[in-house]
């Protein structure tokens, strides 16, 4: 079915109340995936939808199954499972929202959160379960209070991520607890062969949506793409200096800068935060309650920059961003749809800016490969670069002690030590390995970093 902008939510034979809180949060007109989806889970199809983010995917699958709801209430009815927490907070607060009227009762599972607490909400037998696949595995294997045996509707976001390999164990968990009898509604950015196997394994007839409205491209038009060439050894200088240069133009846009550790993000933030730029991390290797306080800073405009790894690159709905920057090139093409699309959403313009070394170009291609459109050349006073490059240096090497002289390295170490243990592996021999290995690599940054300061010193001699 094509977007008609004379169809209402209400010719989607949603009930009058459900449409008065699609009102009520400024939804007139439903988003293709809506248009498409929301009457087949009403019919009681299995669902796989696919559509750009920003695409309002979360009210296709939340609606119908708030609407089923009320019909016939009871325990807990439908789980959402979602690949991060941040998501799954989100998706719970949308969930709530257009449940207002009904009383309708939510539960987040997520991981960093007091499990016994987790518990007695599970025992009471909320509406909604949202989680991550890996805390609510640990709850069915632990707890006896509450079953998902008799759940309505399961609905994987993300399923691309959640059906990927990395959460198998946690699922297979899962799905053991689920009823047989149940609608299985599954969305994502794009169908991959993942979901095309899905399709063909689940056994009855299954209703595909796949928004390809804007062509083949994988992002949406109204956002403008770009990159930033810069050596690798002053590329936190040009991301300074672009950040200033944005700023500058637009004081109330906020930014997202995305990278691709827990250590350069933390390491990333302390930096800007002392050259004056105010920004809050996003990552995991801070608590859940550091989580959720950085990003309602983020989202409530206290602080405008956000830096975080890709953590946050899916799902996440901030209509304030409007720019979003790659300090690293992501190494699948992918993610880089994911970072992208937290800009330029529900139909609002957007730019991102992706800075680039010399030794990229390969991955910049593949990316263009797949979203087929060429990045146009961002260009920054160089000249100013020039100036801020030994502060931002001195900066960001300050930054790696004051992270040493922290507890980071210890909490990544006990999450290294749990990792390893649900592996079966002796975690005393992978410390030992690590610590060589560190030792190692410790030597040879050392030099690495020697030989480009003396580059850049003869560079500027010249």
């Amino acid at each position: 079915m094509d977007l008609d902008k004379n169809i209402k939510f209400k010719d989607l034979k949603l009930q009058n109340w459900l449409v008065k809180q699609c009102h009520s949060i400024g939804l007139k007109n439903p988003t293709l995936i809506q248009l498409n989806c929301i009457p087949k889970i009403l019919e009681g199809q299995d669902c796989i939808g696919a559509a750009k983010t920003g695409s309002g995917k979360t009210l296709a699958f939340a609606l119908p199954i708030v609407q089923k709801l009320c019909e016939d209430p009871y325990g807990i009815y439908a789980l959402v499972l979602t690949p991060t927490r941040e998501l799954a907070y989100q998706i719970a607060d949308q969930f709530t929202i257009i449940g207002k009227p009904i009383n309708l009762k939510t539960c987040v599972v997520v991981g960093g959160m007091d499990m016994v607490e987790q518990g007695k909400l599970l025992s009471k037998n909320p509406h909604i379960v949202v989680g991550t696949p890996g805390r609510l595995a640990d709850h069915l294997e632990s707890c006896k209070t509450f079953t998902l045996s008799k759940i309505k509707f399961l609905v994987l976001d993300e399923a691309d991520r959640l059906l990927g390999g990395q959460f198998d164990e946690q699922m297979k968990t899962i799905f053991l607890t689920l009823p047989k009898s149940r609608q299985n509604l599954f969305f994502s950015a794009t169908v991959t062969d993942t979901l095309n196997i899905l399709k063909d394994t689940i056994g009855r007839e299954v209703f595909l949506f796949e928004d390809k409205t804007e062509g083949e491209t994988a992002t949406v038009a109204a956002l403008t793409q770009q990159y930033l060439l810069c050596p690798k050894d002053v590329k936190d200088a040009y991301l300074v200096e672009l950040i200033r240069t944005y700023k500058n133009k637009d004081e109330d846009g906020n930014v997202m800068v995305f990278t691709d550790t827990c250590k350069n993000c933390q390491v990333l933030s302390i930096m800007l935060n002392e050259v004056g730029i105010d920004n809050v991390a996003l990552h995991a290797m801070i608590s859940q309650q550091q989580r959720l306080a950085a990003l309602n800073r983020f989202k409530n405009n206290t602080v405008k920059i956000l830096i975080a790894t890709d953590v946050a690159s899916r799902g996440l709905d901030f209509p304030t961003v409007k720019l979003v920057i790659n300090h690293n090139v992501p190494k699948v093409p992918k993610e880089y749809i994911h970072r992208v699309g937290r800009t330029a959403r529900a139909g609002r313009g957007g730019q991102a800016v992706t800075l680039v070394t010399p030794y990229d170009i390969k991955l910049l291609q593949s990316i263009e490969d797949l979203i087929k459109v060429k990045l146009t050349e961002c260009k920054i006073n160089d000249s100013e670069v020039g100036k801020i490059y030994t502060q931002v240096s001195v900066t960001k090497s300050e930054a790696y002690i004051k992270l040493e002289e922290s507890d980071f390295y210890e909490k990544k170490l006990i999450n290294l030590r749990k990792k390893w243990i649900l592996e079966g592996l002796d975690p005393d021999e992978e410390e030992q390995k690590l610590f060589k290995k560190g030792k190692k690599n410790k030597r040879k940054d050392k030099k690495i970093k020697l030989k480009q300061k003396n580059k850049y010193i003869v560079d500027k001699t010249q």
